[in-house]
């Protein structure tokens, strides 16, 4: 049985990042896979790394929650909608607090870095409202996937990363909505194998 932990970075529980994630959550199960939540806007946390590394603040309980489940994770999905070319502030701000120094990567004394998530694959899943993917890729050199890919994931140990971006979703019709999440219902089982 495949161990997945969904990651939902969008604050808003009513948006269509949360539909995909549920159709991802149900296709995954019925697929077969253990699969566990985290809606990053629910959680209870300061996002603010107030001290930067200079000092450990202590890890609230829904961020030691979140850390256990995607440990225990072999796939994660991050879903989320490209804001101002990144991810929305509260995402950013449980990477910053929660993927700390000793617990999703180390550094030796000669200052390079060893990611400890290792043997864990991942789906980024990016939505924009008003932003095409030819946009998203040629304009502005797909920013927030290189950050959360490379700068993060990949950083951290993680390998074997796919991302899909859906957008731009204000010119969607409801056909092409459903479209879509027939898409993540794919994913998810191609996934759970």
């Amino acid at each position: 049985m495949k161990k997945i932990v969904v990651i939902n970075g969008h604050p808003n529980q009513n948006s269509f990042n949360s539909v995909i994630a549920e159709s991802y959550i149900n296709s995954a199960i019925t697929s077969g896979a253990e699969v566990r939540y985290i809606a990053i806007g629910k959680l209870n946390f300061n996002p603010n790394l107030q001290f930067g590394y200079q000092q450990r603040m202590e890890l609230e309980p829904d961020l030691v929650k979140a850390l256990e489940d995607i440990q225990w994770s072999e796939h994660q999905v991050w879903i989320h909608p490209v804001w101002w070319l990144g991810m929305p502030a509260v995402m950013k701000g449980f990477f910053d607090r929660a993927f700390l120094p000793g617990i999703v990567f180390k550094t030796n004394k000669k200052g390079s870095s060893e990611g400890l998530l290792n043997a864990k694959s991942a789906r980024i899943i990016t939505t924009a409202g008003d932003l095409s993917l030819k946009a998203y890729e040629e304009e502005y050199q797909s920013s927030g996937l290189i950050q959360l890919k490379k700068g993060i994931l990949e950083y951290c140990g993680i390998s074997s990363i796919q991302d899909n971006f859906i957008g731009p979703l204000y010119e969607l019709t409801e056909n092409q909505r459903k479209e879509w999440l027939d898409t993540i219902t794919r994913f998810a089982a191609t996934d759970s194998l």
